[in-house]
């Protein structure tokens, strides 16, 4: 059985978001833009290829329930079943369904060819790096019956989602080989040491823009919480790491580089990334201290200074604060 792991699905979501956009030609957009929406239904949803080219955009949703009625398609073996959608892929059919370019195509926009659906899955797939036997609408309905079974959905209730007609078919999915032991005690284990450290200034976020210059390029990333980063790399660097726009990448900043600035209104500075929060903690040393700063609930941004900073600029918790660094300063990693 083949699936793709958080990090996989995630980079394969990244890709296919940012190929849809890339075209200037009306006719190629709306081209992929269905495609998009099949890759959505497909990556939330667990169904079969068939089924979802099979959906009727018209009668097959219901977006007060937020639900999808699959296994209407008498080519397929899988049961008739509804099936939860979560808000985010709601909003994006909504405002799919919604766009003028769509309002030809109302009733059939999922009924494209499924070698072609097929083909662009493998481009995208090769496209970040994924093996051939992972680039397939399969893999993905095998990656969604083990996303919900390690996150402790009943058996019973994946079944459903499924559509399969007996448990015995879902409950294979809980059996791994040896070497599936092995990849994942390494997956969590390498997952858990990034968490460790992601307190110390460590952002993951998509590649918004890359602007390359003769020695040196730019790069703008956005984080899940719409925070944005740049980094200035050599172009050397850029081409080593195959950093590309849409793609996945961790932004990590050392704590002595980080600069506070105890102001509420944004400083004039020439430093192009700006942090606002308050003091959550202040960790004093008899010659340094570690101050983090909250942004958000899921943000913090860690800074090292000396203690006489602390005093000077007056520092405690809770008081409003700008945490500020170089691009220059911003080391990517791309897993």
């Amino acid at each position: 059985m083949k699936y793709l792991d958080s990090s996989q699905l995630e980079n394969l979501t990244a890709t296919f978001h940012a190929w849809m956009g890339r075209s200037n030609r009306p006719d190629v957009r709306l081209s992929r833009a269905r495609v998009w929406l099949i890759y959505l239904l497909l990556r939330h949803c667990g169904a079969k290829l068939g089924e979802i080219l099979a959906l009727d955009d018209r009668t097959d949703f219901d977006f007060n329930a937020g639900v999808v009625r699959l296994g209407q398609c008498r080519d397929e073996d899988a049961l008739p079943r509804e099936v939860k959608l979560p808000n985010l892929v709601v909003e994006e059919l909504l405002r799919r369904f919604d766009d003028p370019a769509f309002l030809g195509l109302r009733g059939t926009i999922f009924r494209m060819d499924g070698g072609y659906v097929r083909r662009k899955f493998y481009e995208r797939g090769t496209e970040c790096g994924l093996p051939k036997e992972l680039s397939n609408p399969r893999a993905l309905r095998h990656s969604r019956a083990v996303e919900l079974l390690r996150n402790g959905v009943p058996l019973t209730i994946v079944q459903t989602i499924l559509g399969h007609g007996s448990a015995n078919l879902t409950a294979h999915y809980l059996s791994f080989t040896e070497q599936d032991v092995r990849n994942l005690v390494s997956y969590y284990i390498h997952k858990e040491a990034r968490m460790k450290t992601s307190a110390r200034n460590a952002f993951t976020g998509q590649v918004a823009q890359v602007r390359t210059g003769k020695i040196l390029s730019e790069v703008s990333l956005t984080t899940p919480r719409g925070h944005h980063v740049v980094a200035v790399i050599t172009n050397e660097s850029l081409e080593k790491l195959g950093i590309r726009e849409g793609m996945l990448v961790t932004a990590t900043i050392k704590a002595p580089l980080v600069v506070l600035v105890k102001n509420d209104e944004a400083p004039t500075s020439s430093m192009r990334n700006r942090f606002f929060g308050h003091i959550a903690r202040i960790n004093e040393g008899t010659i340094s201290a570690e101050v983090v700063v909250t942004v958000d609930e899921e943000t913090e941004v860690c800074a090292l200074i000396t203690d006489e900073s602390v005093r000077c600029l007056d520092l405690k918790v809770g008081d409003p604060i700008w945490g500020m660094f170089k691009a220059f300063s911003v080391v990517l990693t791309v897993e």
